[in-house]
Formats: C-alpha cells, structure tokens, sequence
C-alpha cells in the first residue's frame, strides 16, 4: 500500500500581488503524473487546501478538476480541512464528491467512528484505515469554563486534542478488529507540533491558546501525516510522524528546503519506508543580499535567464539610502526579474534609528514609535520574528480601537 501525502496547498494564494494559479496548475499536472508512474493507491491532503474560506473560480475550478481526474485514475483521495479552509466551503460539495471517491472532513465529529476511514488499494481491497482529523478549533472540542485563566485553557485544548487523537484511534483499533485484517492505521492532523521549524508564510493558529502539540499526544499510528508547516521535516525525530511542507515556496524563506510529497509505503501493517519524491520548481525565485555593488553583480547573472524570476532583495548598506527603491529599479531595468520585496538590512536599519533619533516625538505618528522600538529587539531566528509580527499586529489593534475612540 503507497500512500501519498501533501498538504497546503493553498490554492488562490497572492504572494505579494501576484497569482499562484499558473503554478498550482502545473503542480496539479506534475502531481496528477506521478500519482499514475508510483502507482499510488491514495492520497491524502493533509489541510489548507484553499488559500482562504472564500476562494476565487479558478481555485475552485483547479480542485474541482483534480478531483475528476483523480477519480478517473481510480485512486482515493482524502482532504482534511485546514486553519484557512472554511468547514462550510468544503462541506458544500463532500456529499457529491464522496461518489468521486473523495473523503471530505472539514471538522470533528461527535461520532469519532465517521472519522474513521476504510481505503481500498488499486485492487479495489482494504489496504489502510485513516483516522481522518482536520484541524480543530477550540469550539470543536472544548466548552468555555466561567474564571479559566489563559494557561487553563491552554492546558484544557491541549488536553482535548489528545483525547480526540485516541478517540479516533480507538474506533479505529476497532474498526480493524472487525474486519480482522492486517491494516496500518494512518492518523492525519493540521497543527503545530512542539520543536518544528516553521516560516514566514505559516499563520500562528493557537495564538494565547496552544503554542504547540507535544508529539507524545499523537496516538501510536503506523504514519502521522501532518499539515501546516511549510517546511518538509520529522516531528521529535520519529520516521513516521512528518511534516511534507507546501508544495511550492509560499514565501522567500522557504526557498532554503526542497519542496517535496511523501510516499508512505506498507506492507501489510508494517511501514516499510518514506520517501520524498521532489516537486520541481514553476516559478523562479530567489532572493539577493549584500552591498549595491554585490546586488547589482549577482542581477547581472540573470541577464541570460529566458523566464521572469521573482526576487527578494535584501541591502546591507551603513548609509541610509532614501532613494533605495529608485537605485533597485534602475539596476533591475530591462532584466527578467521582479522585485516583489526590497527591505534593509538589520544593520542599515539601526544606523536609520540612531540617525532618526533627533527628530522631535511630535514628527512621528504611534506607529512610527512603535517602529523605532522594534528596531532594537534581536532578530536572530524565526521564533523571534513570528513574536515581533505577533506584537506588530497587536499594537496596529489597539491604535485603531483607540483611533475609533476618538471619532465617536
């Protein structure tokens, strides 16, 4: 039994303006191909599968089309809703789908057995039982409690998630009792696991809830396919409990990983191995950081390339440059690339802050405070610039409600 695992999808993304449509289309062609060369028995979608709870026509029509064609190429398909899939966006059509051997599970049920999910092989026989969990909301498993503190309830959700991990695994020691075969059981699950490293692209989804699921909680299923983090990678360093990561790069610092899916391979009940098959690239990326002088070198590598690359362009410079983007323009002018980001760096952006500090409070707006502020907390990994966002966009709350405040 092979077993397909991908996740995040994120169809109808804007990465900064532009479409990801062309590329989720040749992503879907390229995945569609080797569904049929590694004679794959099924696939599963392990979340965010939509870029957001009201996607664009083509969105849908990409998902609709790759569900009529895995459907002809007889290979069950399984999608779990993720944090920005909508429950009732991928409710509207789980019936219709279910007869295009397509399993839809868009949140918990009350009845764990309904996640509990018989998938046949390409002989048409039963290879695997999937405990089919989506993401969960606090809502779905969880009754607010009058005086809980913001650590109860972080332990409580903890604790729920857990309990439902073993609910669904149970009905499906269960289910596999019955049928008195020898299947692997394959748990699923969209969420952040305790020690992984995440990206830019990756919203916080337990944000003052839960920081992270310890991998200790999951059940002990023969494969864990997880979705929500961007990046291919082992949870607490178990061969079976894995991240497969996005399939294409949904934001620059994810351009350090190869993007890949996975193929869980079984023999019976047994996990034989895990393999990464790599997902080429449909847009070219890159991103360029230095001096004006090590910039304008490394763009003129680009003067021979035929297809347009996207560009992050990071400038390292001791003198703050009010003209920067008018200096970029002109070096990138009649090369095929697009600056989609341009940003200083760390260094740069100090030597501004000293230099600003003459000016007087009443030039700056709260923001602009805010900013300097910023400016001066250490930056020296992800974790670090996820709290910085994090703290951006609590302080852009409370200006507006203040803002608000006072025009009433």
């Amino acid at each position: 039994m092979k077993i397909l695992h991908t996740s995040d999808w994120h169809l109808g993304q804007h990465f900064m303006g532009k479409s990801r449509q062309n590329e989720h289309a040749a992503f879907i062609d390229w995945l569609l191909n080797t569904v049929k060369t590694h004679a794959i028995d099924a696939v599963i979608i392990a979340g965010d599968v939509f870029d957001t709870g009201a996607p664009p026509s083509y969105a849908r029509e990409l998902y609709n089309r790759f569900i009529v064609a895995m459907n002809q190429l007889k290979c069950p398909l399984i999608i779990l809703a993720g944090n920005h899939d909508s429950v009732a966006t991928l409710n509207e059509s789980k019936g219709l789908l279910a007869y295009l051997n397509t399993h839809v599970i868009a949140a918990p049920d009350e009845d764990c057995s309904q996640q509990v999910l018989t998938v046949n092989n390409r002989q048409g026989e039963p290879g695997a039982l999937v405990c089919a969990i989506p993401f969960i909301r606090p809502k779905d498993v969880l009754k607010s409690q009058a005086g809980e503190s913001a650590g109860d309830k972080q332990q409580a959700l903890g604790q729920a998630i857990a309990a439902h991990y073993q609910q669904v695994y149970q009905a499906a020691l269960t289910k596999k009792a019955e049928l008195g075969l020898a299947l692997p059981i394959i748990a699923t699950g969209h969420l952040t696991a305790m020690g992984v490293k995440s990206s830019e692209s990756v919203r916080e989804i337990y944000i003052g809830t839960l920081d992270g699921f310890a991998a200790s909680e999951f059940p002990a299923a023969d494969y864990i396919a997880l979705g929500h983090i961007h990046r291919p990678q082992f949870v607490a360093k178990s061969e079976h409990i894995r991240y497969c990561g996005s399939p294409i790069a949904l934001s620059f610092d994810e351009l350090g990983s190869e993007k890949q899916v996975l193929v869980a391979e079984f023999e019976l009940d047994k996990l034989l191995s895990v393999s990464p098959i790599l997902v080429p690239s449909f847009q070219a990326m890159a991103v360029i950081k230095g001096n004006l002088q090590q910039i304008e070198q490394a763009l003129n590598e680009f003067k021979a390339n035929t297809e347009q690359t996207w560009l992050c362009i990071e400038v390292q410079t001791d003198d703050y440059l009010s003209d920067l983007q008018q200096r970029i323009a002109e070096l990138c002018q009649d090369l095929p690339v697009e600056v989609l980001q341009l940003r200083r760096a760390r260094n740069a952006r100090q030597t501004a802050l000293n230099q600003e500090q003459q000016e007087v409070l009443t030039e700056l707006s709260p923001t602009d405070v805010f900013e300097r502020r910023l400016a001066e907390e250490p930056v020296q990994n992800e974790a670090q610039q996820l709290r910085l966002n994090r703290i951006r966009q609590q302080f852009a709350t409370i200006v507006a409600k203040v803002a608000q405040g006072e025009h009433n």
